[in-house]
């Protein structure tokens, strides 16, 4: 283990909020950037480089880019380009981040220690929770139909999908999810829902709300042209993602 003493956020949504403050609860110092939007976390030092200077660690967003080219800072007044510049300025630093394989392709060999919080088991199961609920929350507002009644499907039966199936039985829906092995299918069966392979979703039937979680482009215009009749379609898979919008 080692101490934390002097924190620098950087970027990120309102959960890079949320952390400064536990932070700052338990006597820390914490300082922010690329959150000039919200009001709570006005940085303290006037650029990045002198406040990484003063800290010990650094935390990087949640998922750490989008684009592999920025930084994810929604609440930025400034695009922070993952560049030379931020290299040199993370450099014999303790960085934690979401999908630390970013900052090896961009930056090589450096001099600071990375920690990937989305390679940590227990933060990509609880990180599920928040995601299957955003995505209910999603469909029922985006929608004028019922969950309640509904058919879905779960395109997937990861940690997201495994989140997600049973909250949307709990609100009544007809539960389809697609797997890809056996011992899922047998998970899946067993917990009252109807399992068809991944492979065969453009034949599995038409749903009111489908969930994709798979990273692939399993939703074209031909599987969609199937079975969305008149659906509800969310995306939660990482980018590119895994449903054609064009043909949506």
């Amino acid at each position: 283990m080692f101490d934390i003493d002097k924190i620098c956020i950087v970027g990120g949504d309102m959960r890079q909020l949320y952390l400064g403050r536990l932070f700052a609860a338990d006597g820390k110092f914490v300082t922010y950037h690329g959150l000039e939007k919200l009001p709570e976390a006005q940085p303290d030092f006037a650029s990045l480089k002198t406040a990484a200077a003063r800290c010990d660690t650094i935390v990087l967003p949640a998922p750490l880019s989008v684009n592999g080219k920025k930084l994810n800072a929604p609440f930025s007044d400034e695009e922070i380009p993952l560049d030379g510049e931020l290299a040199e300025t993370l450099k014999g630093k303790r960085v934690f981040c979401g999908r630390a394989s970013v900052l090896e392709t961009v930056f090589g060999e450096n001099d600071m220690k990375v920690y990937d919080l989305l390679a940590r088991e227990d933060y990509a199961v609880l990180n599920a929770v928040p995601t299957a609920e955003g995505a209910i929350a999603a469909a029922v507002y985006g929608s004028d139909k019922t969950i309640h009644g509904s058919r879905c499907l779960v395109a997937g039966f990861g940690r997201i999908g495994k989140a997600l199936a049973p909250r949307l039985d709990a609100l009544g829906a007809e539960v389809t999810v697609s797997t890809r092995k056996a011992a899922d299918t047998a998970r899946a069966e067993s917990m009252g829902f109807r399992a068809v392979n991944t492979a065969d979703i453009a034949v599995s039937g038409c749903y009111d709300y489908i969930f994709n979680t798979i990273p692939a482009m399993i939703f074209n215009y031909e599987t969609l042209r199937r079975i969305a009749c008149d659906a509800f379609v969310v995306d939660l898979a990482s980018k590119p993602g895994g449903v054609d919008l064009e043909a949506c």
